[in-house]
């Protein structure tokens, strides 16, 4: 789960990093009374959006004054975002950050991560920060230093000191720094986090730090132990379906071809992925049903596909296991069929647990399927469908 910068910014403060002083406001008048608030004349106006590259954007303005937040506020809200990682869909923007300015006597770049590889907590430091840094590490004008902290259950002195001296960072600087990574160290941890990234990590001229920008990702699967974080869920401006297939059990990604697929397994998801592009088909969306899922949790997913304009076939490739039998996922299909009268070629591959009473089923809620004995038969029947379909459209 992404979480915005203010949302982001909040959790390390609690944990005593460093951060500007600021507030959250979702219209402009509110904006000008935050700027009020503040008392000071350097103040920062950032669109709350989860994609980086906002400041390059234009979602980022310095202004000197509450009516000119009011201004910079009042252009920026209700409007889509476009940054590099956005694409071109872009972000609405729905809240801005209004924040004191930070005089920076010198920035740095801060991201602690997952090394999935080594199974290990990660730092990356550089000592430069900027929002172009990925470009400027493409033209090798920066470098990062990379250390470990393996599983993070603690910070060894060595390591703070070495990586402090690589960014050249003076006695005085190495002694604050060491607090610093630690609370972070613990952030990572305790939250459950995928990610923190603090570009740019300011050095004020009096010598602090301060997260300028932060940046987090929280991971799905431990959401259980932070109920506190899930409720920031609903302030997330994701995909709204998304969230939706989330509390159905189902993982949900929207694309843009032409073939629905629904699997149960991530694995098995994401081979069926690689296959329907190896036979030249447009996958429409990746849906992982979860075990846990009930035939009407199915039988949401489905309605997704159904109601996409966009899909002219779809694929079913199931295994049934223990907790999750092969009727289940057919039960889910016919309910969506009735649900949205809607009807298209439906390839299935059905193997494992009640296999053959989910094609009974399928037969009694009268879906017409293509059964395929394998799954390259069935991802180039439905690929082959797609567009037949597509071409009668």
């Amino acid at each position: 789960m992404k979480l915005h910068e203010f949302q982001a910014k909040a959790l390390l403060s609690a944990r005593g990093v460093g951060i500007p002083e600021g507030r959250v406001a979702l219209t402009a008048p509110e904006a000008r009374d935050a700027a009020l608030a503040l008392g000071t004349n350097k103040i920062a106006v950032k669109s709350q959006v989860l994609a980086g590259g906002r400041g390059l954007a234009g979602g980022v303005r310095l202004v000197s004054s509450p009516e000119q937040v009011e201004t910079a506020a009042a252009a920026m809200l209700g409007q889509i975002l476009i940054t590099e990682q956005t694409g071109p869909a872009g972000c609405r923007v729905n809240r801005v950050l209004v924040e004191t300015e930070v005089r920076a006597a010198r920035s740095l770049y801060l991201s602690l991560s997952i090394d999935a590889a080594r199974a290990e907590i990660m730092v990356l430091a550089g000592a430069e920060g900027s929002e172009d840094i990925e470009r400027r590490l493409q033209l090798g004008e920066t470098r990062l230093e990379r250390v470990s902290l393996g599983t993070g259950e603690s910070l060894a002195e060595e390591i703070v000191i070495g990586l402090a001296k690589r960014l050249g960072l003076d006695s005085a600087l190495q002694s604050s720094f060491a607090p610093l990574l630690d609370q972070l160290r613990k952030a990572f941890v305790e939250l459950d986090a995928t990610l923190i990234e603090i570009n740019p990590l300011v050095v004020t001229e009096e010598g602090r730090f301060v997260a300028v920008d932060a940046k987090m990702i929280i991971d799905d699967n431990a959401l259980f132990r932070h109920p506190e974080l899930l409720a920031l869920r609903e302030e997330h401006d994701g995909d709204e379906i998304e969230l939706v297939a989330q509390n159905r059990q189902l993982n949900y990604l929207r694309m843009d071809g032409n073939i629905g697929l629904a699997v149960n397994g991530a694995g098995l998801g994401l081979a069926t992925l690689d296959m329907v592009h190896a036979a030249n088909g447009r996958p429409a969306n990746f849906m992982d049903i979860r075990t846990t899922a009930t035939s009407l949790d199915v039988a949401h997913g489905f309605t997704l596909l159904l109601n996409n304009p966009a899909v002219r076939s779809i694929l079913v490739n199931v295994h049934g296991g223990g907790m999750q039998p092969c009727d289940t996922i057919a039960d889910g299909l016919g309910i969506a069929m009735r649900r949205t009268g809607r009807t298209c070629p439906v390839i299935v591959r059905l193997a494992g647990n009640n296999a053959e009473y989910a094609r009974f089923r399928f037969a009694n809620f009268g879906c017409k399927v293509i059964d395929c004995p394998d799954m390259w038969t069935a991802v180039t029947r439905a690929t082959s469908a797609a567009q037949s379909n597509g071409e009668r459209a």
